[in-house]
């Protein structure tokens, strides 16, 4: 199969472990999600079962395959997300999850006869949406959130397109879970949403489940920005910038460093402009501080002179004129 270009292999992530996809209404485990898995993971085993339309089937179906499967993942998209969330016990993404499925039916219209909108193993193409059927979803998405622990608070992330129309469980979800982020996207994920959203965190969960440490970069924001960015802030970052901070993301830990202050408005306007050209990789990974010489990591990228601990990247230098110039002196590394 020729490769889709817009997405990138990582053989090293989930290598020979297995992740579980569960697809969303009237889908099945023929989707283009379920694709975009495979090629960005594969020495993964990617399992992806058809789901019954009766919802206490489905839950049955799924709890009777992490029995036999033992996904270390479960990736769970609209509907499948809402089942994911119930299966306790598993490292688990949430990607725009219908937490209130019989509501969303209801409010969209779904009663009546559909069509499923990928090829299923049983060949079956139709189904009819009754009353009935709207009630038992309802009454299955009131077991959400049944079992959450503190050791479920670390093993389930929520993540919300800000562009969704069709779902939005972002408040609900943040109720009982800490670990939720609003991504650039719309309810159904494309490979760009996919690549810089939800990879991101595939691969912080891999880290933590094979204790695996990166070598850590803190990029001071102002080396982002042509011109410094409490000064302006409509201004957008560096093309290359963006471009080479997710390059340094396959293989470094980052953190973004911005100025402390004790002005509300200042601290906002860092965290929505780190949200709005950054996005995902920044969630979790901001931190405010004046004394950035005290960080400890690996290396620091700021555009002034800096003596601390961590090896000093002087973006706008000679020797670190560019962006593309940082990304070549870390790719010379090898990931050191």
């Amino acid at each position: 199969m020729e490769q889709n270009p817009y997405i990138k292999q990582f053989p090293e992530l989930f290598a020979g472990k297995k992740v579980m996809y569960v697809h969303g209404f009237g889908s099945s485990g023929q989707s283009g999600t379920v694709g975009r898995i495979r090629e960005v993971l594969p020495q993964a085993t990617v399992i992806a079962p058809d789901l019954p339309i009766i919802p206490q089937e489905a839950i049955d179906l799924l709890r009777e395959t992490c029995e036999s499967e033992q996904p270390d993942l479960i990736i769970g998209t609209s509907m499948g997300g809402m089942y994911a969330e119930m299966l306790y016990g598993y490292d688990r993404i949430l990607v725009n999850p219908a937490l209130r499925m019989g509501d969303t039916m209801k409010e969209h219209g779904m009663i009546g006869a559909q069509h499923f909108s990928n090829p299923r193993q049983d060949g079956v193409q139709d189904f009819i949406v009754t009353k009935a059927l709207v009630k038992e979803y309802k009454e299955m998405t009131e077991q959400c959130f049944a079992g959450v622990s503190d050791e479920e608070q670390q093993r389930v992330w929520g993540l919300f397109g800000d562009e969704d129309t069709t779902v939005n469980t972002y408040d609900l979800f943040r109720e009982h879970y800490t670990q939720a982020a609003r991504f650039h996207g719309e309810h159904r994920m494309n490979d760009n949403s996919f690549m810089h959203s939800v990879v991101p965190v595939i691969r912080w969960i891999d880290d933590r489940q094979q204790r695996r440490e990166r070598p850590i970069i803190y990029i001071a924001v102002e080396s982002l920005t042509p011109r410094p960015l409490q000064l302006e802030r409509e201004q957008k970052p560096l093309p290359s910038a963006q471009k080479t901070v997710r390059k340094l993301l396959e293989t470094y830990q980052l953190y973004f460093v911005a100025p402390a202050t004790t002005d509300a408005a200042d601290y906002a306007a860092t965290i929505d402009w780190l949200y709005e050209y950054i996005n995902m990789p920044a969630y979790g990974h901001t931190l405010f501080t004046n004394q950035k010489q005290l960080l400890y990591g690996d290396y620091l990228i700021d555009t002034v002179k800096t003596d601390g601990m961590a090896t000093l990247i002087q973006f706008g230098t000679d020797t670190f004129k560019t962006w593309d110039d940082i990304a070549d002196y870390f790719s010379r590394l090898g990931g050191q």
